[in-house]
């Protein structure tokens, strides 16, 4: 547990991983999905308050539904993906949390005012979105995040008439699947360390 990864993981999760629009035709079994959303969630958040949910787009039916919400040059590719999933977070996560963080259950209250539970829900939720795109590239999946969507057409097609979803609201779209090798543009410059951080 204290070793680094090999450098054969570093480079499928991080270095030699890409962001893929072009998609082989091949199937993702839902197991292999329901593996990668198990490893995600062991990533930490505020409180084990865990307010990321995932909502998977597999049937052509729901893609049909999804389709409209994506901007121009996100629409063909999530067709095409044989999975899609809204990653979202539940703004009345706080209610689960007597079960999540059992030794202070009264943690829930913490997140009692509705403005800072939502900057907790974003801030968490996009931490377990990112655990869950590293996951599935620990998984062999490739991934396409997307922020090219209308929000509001997307919480309202899927969500506000669910009343078991009603309180998600979506944050990024990402596309699962095996990426066509070579298809990604040559890999953007990174900022380096001395441009990005500092040490005090």
């Amino acid at each position: 547990m204290s070793e680094p990864l090999p450098t054969d993981s570093l480079k499928q999760i991080f270095t030699e991983a890409r962001s893929y629009s072009e998609w082989q035709e091949k199937d993702i079994p839902e197991k292999l999905i329901k593996d990668t959303y198990d490893l995600m969630k062991f990533g930490p958040t505020s409180a084990n308050c865990c307010p990321a949910r995932f909502l998977f787009i597999r049937s052509e039916a729901a893609k049909e539904r999804l389709a409209p919400h994506m901007s121009e040059g996100n629409r063909e590719k999530t067709i095409e993906a044989p999975w899609t999933v809204i990653i979202a977070h539940d703004l009345e996560f706080h209610e689960k949390i007597p079960e999540l963080f059992p030794h202070n259950p009264g943690a829930k209250d913490w997140f009692s005012d509705p403005q800072k539970r939502a900057e907790n829900a974003f801030r968490n939720g996009s931490l377990q979105g990112a655990y869950f795109m590293i996951a599935a590239r620990a998984m062999g999946l490739d991934c396409g995040p997307m922020s090219g969507f209308d929000q509001n057409g997307v919480d309202k097609e899927f969500f506000r008439n669910d009343p078991e979803m009603e309180n998600w609201t979506s944050n990024f779209i990402c596309n699962l699947a095996y990426g066509v090798p070579g298809s990604p543009k040559p890999r953007s410059p990174r900022l380096a360390f001395d441009t990005a951080c500092k040490i005090l």
